[in-house]
């Protein structure tokens, strides 16, 4: 059933910190620089589901049934910043074959930061009473809960067990079925019942100011992969691939900054992802370009390979028809992609769920700014303890070592296991 929705966003005194005033339990939230989005308290107004089993692509289904939605509801935004009018949030599965489901929510308060300016928006069901310009009881922020530890091991895949994988993939690449394959391995563990996640969600913020930081419906993490943004019609993709490890000092950062960008096989990983996503963007977009050569994107705990993408959007098409386009790009799938995604289903003794799918936010024009969900873990509530899944990849191509692409998820996970800690 089409819920008809009413909206309101309004110009709000910037918040320091959007994240207290998020649910402690589950918090809704999209973050970078301190910019961003946070659903207030825990309302959630609408959501699209998209459960298992669906004959058609969920990217699909969810983009027409958020068109039905954005098409009915009525909006009064004045503001008209990145983030104001009807925003839903959302976490769409790896693959289309993922027992997990893939959401979008609604929720009835948000407030957002962009570039100094603050607003809220306010969302409710046609018929009920919509508040006015006066703050209320619901807009109170929530202090933080005690400090929390988890502990983490070993998930469905084992070291020993990542490695054996490796030596699989590298099998089918010699034998032409692939060119590249992207292989996770999994962490699992629990937190203790009633921990505040927005501990966590503020410690990978503030830890990695540059990623995404994300949390919808118990999926948390900071992603550095930007899957597409579409803000006045005008399109933005980054694409990573090819990685190594900070050094420990100056010297070894130079050195590990100049290894990458000279490895054969890390270039030619990274060059795969990059004519993945040209080729899916190209039947929805205009005048597409990117970057020549790739740049060196510099984190906190390592460096990537980088390529920047700029479109403009064709009519009638919106951020999640993009989504749906661009999913799985060979950044976290392989080459070529339908190859690449029946090995992993083969290889991996898991069920990625949410990890490595799109997440992000869409508003009601069809603008929106969604990554890939790495660098993140699945929270589950438990009547005795929260248990929580993390997941970390390496890109698979015929030079790869298995012990080397061991250690590049180790560093993946450094920045998960150090905030769950």
């Amino acid at each position: 059933m089409t819920h008809r929705l009413i909206v309101q966003t309004r110009e709000f005194d910037p918040v320091d910190d959007l994240l207290a005033y998020a649910d402690p339990d589950r918090p809704l939230a999209w973050l970078r620089r301190g910019d961003g989005i946070v659903a207030v308290g825990d309302t959630v107004l609408a959501s699209i589901r998209v459960p298992a089993g669906e004959g058609a692509l969920r990217s699909t289904i969810m983009a027409d049934a958020w068109r039905a939605l954005s098409e009915n509801a009525e909006v009064d935004d004045p503001v008209g910043l990145p983030g104001t009018g009807l925003v839903g949030f959302g976490a769409l599965t790896f693959d289309e074959g993922s027992d997990a489901d893939s959401i979008l929510l609604v929720p009835s308060i948000i407030l957002g930061r962009h570039q100094g300016r603050g607003w809220i928006t306010r969302i409710a069901q046609a018929g009920d009473d919509l508040p006015q310009d006066q703050p209320d009881a619901a807009l109170e922020s929530r202090a933080y809960g005690p400090h929390w530890a988890g502990t983490v091991g070993p998930g469905a895949q084992s070291p020993e067990g990542y490695q054996r994988s490796v030596r699989a993939a590298l099998t089918r690449i010699a034998g032409g079925e692939a060119s590249k394959i992207v292989l996770a391995r999994d962490l699992a563990g629990t937190i203790p019942a009633g921990s505040d996640l927005r501990r966590l969600v503020r410690a990978l913020s503030t830890g990695y100011p540059d990623t995404w930081t994300f949390a919808v419906d118990g999926l948390i993490g900071a992603s550095p992969e930007t899957l597409v943004t579409v803000q006045d019609r005008t399109v933005t993709a980054r694409v990573l691939a090819g990685t190594i490890g900070r050094g420990a000092d100056a010297d070894e950062d130079a050195a590990a900054s100049a290894h990458l960008a000279s490895s054969t096989k890390d270039i030619d990983e990274h060059e795969y992802a990059v004519q993945s996503l040209l080729e899916s963007l190209r039947p929805h977009v205009r005048a597409m370009a990117a970057s020549e050569q790739p740049f060196l994107l510099k984190l906190p705990n390592l460096f990537h390979l980088a390529t920047d993408v700029e479109a403009e959007l064709s009519e009638g098409e919106s951020a999640l028809d993009l989504v749906g386009a661009v999913h799985p790009t060979a950044a976290v799938a392989g080459t070529p992609t339908p190859a690449a995604v029946a090995a992993i289903r083969e290889i991996e003794p898991f069920d990625r769920g949410r990890y490595a799918g799109p997440v992000g936010w869409i508003d009601g024009d069809g603008n929106g700014e969604w990554a890939i969900a790495l660098r993140c873990a699945q929270f589950t509530a438990g009547p005795e303890a929260i248990a929580v899944t993390a997941y970390a990849g390496a890109g698979i191509v015929a030079a790869s070592d298995p012990e080397t692409e061991l250690l590049e998820t180790r560093v993946k996970f450094r920045p998960l296991v150090d905030a769950l800690a």
